[in-house]
Order: structure tokens, then C-alpha cells, then sequence
């Protein structure tokens, strides 16, 4: 696969903006592993490989368990999620695939019950946010650094 452009170079300053909503749920107060899970997950369902590979990354960096990125994708069955963890994560595939499931209220009635009117406000943001880089990087094919295979695929 070949890249088709570098968003950073041609459109700077509409990634900055996009930094800066970043930036200020990053400073919002949720939890940093909060916040990593929810643009994996995100990321997961948009197949974005680089979106994957850099938050899966980051949110080792920051102590998440391996275990629990690698049971991301099966939150609802792995018991390694917290009832809050859960609520974001419903909301986060809800606000992803918003063209198939809309927002449904069950899922906004889990959010109500684990987070402040605030933290959804951060928490949607949020998932816009990631759904949108996911759409930049998949439709302009930016492809992760990573490092070559270290075992045979046979």
C-alpha cells in the first residue's frame, strides 16, 4: 500500500485543530486509559491500522495491560472491564457506527450512570474526535512504523 498524501503537510492548519480538541480532552480529567481504550476501539472498527498501531503503543507506554488491549475487541465477554470502562465502550462503537445503531438510549442511560454530564461532553468529543483521524488515515492510507515480522508466517 502506498501513502496518497501526508495530512500533516498539506492541511496544517485543520490538524492543529485537530490537536488542539485532542489536547483538551486529553486535559479534561478522564482517565488516560479511558481515553486510549475508547480510540482503540474506535479505531479498531474503522480499520485503521495506523490509528491501531499508535494507540495500542501509547497505551502501553502508560501501563495498560497487554492482556486487556488484546481483549479490546471482545469487551463485552472479557472480565478485565470495569462497569465505566464498559459504558464508554458501548457509547464509543454507538457513536462509530452511528449510521447503523444511531445512539441508542440504553447505551446513553449506561453513561448516565457511570459519568458526569462533563465526562460525556469529553467523552463524545472524544469519539468524534478519533472517528474522525480514523477517516484522514484510512482514506489518505498512512501506514504505521512498525518494526519487520520477527517470526516466519508459516
Amino acid at each position: 500500500m502506498t501513502p496518497r498524501l501526508n495530512i500533516f503537510q498539506v492541511a496544517p492548519e485543520g490538524t492543529k485543530a485537530m490537536m488542539a480538541v485532542g489536547a483538551a480532552v486529553e486535559g479534561s480529567g478522564l482517565d488516560h486509559s479511558l481515553i486510549e481504550l475508547v480510540k482503540l476501539r474506535a479505531s479498531q472498527i474503522n480499520g485503521c491500522a495506523f490509528c491501531i498501531h499508535m494507540h495500542a503503543t501509547d497505551a502501553v507506554k502508560h501501563g495498560e495491560s497487554p492482556m486487556r488491549i488484546h481483549l479490546l475487541d471482545a469487551w463485552r465477554e472479557a472480565p478485565v472491564f470495569t462497569d465505566r470502562e464498559r459504558a464508554a465502550l458501548a457509547w464509543t462503537e454507538s457513536l462509530t457506527r452511528v449510521a447503523e445503531m444511531g445512539a441508542p438510549d440504553a447505551d446513553y442511560a449506561l453513561l448516565k450512570g457511570q459519568f458526569s454530564d462533563t465526562e460525556i461532553g469529553n467523552l463524545t468529543l472524544l469519539i468524534g474526535t478519533i472517528n474522525l483521524w480514523n477517516r484522514v488515515q484510512v482514506g489518505l492510507r498512512a501506514i504505521p512504523k512498525v518494526d519487520a515480522p520477527t517470526r516466519d508466517a508459516a
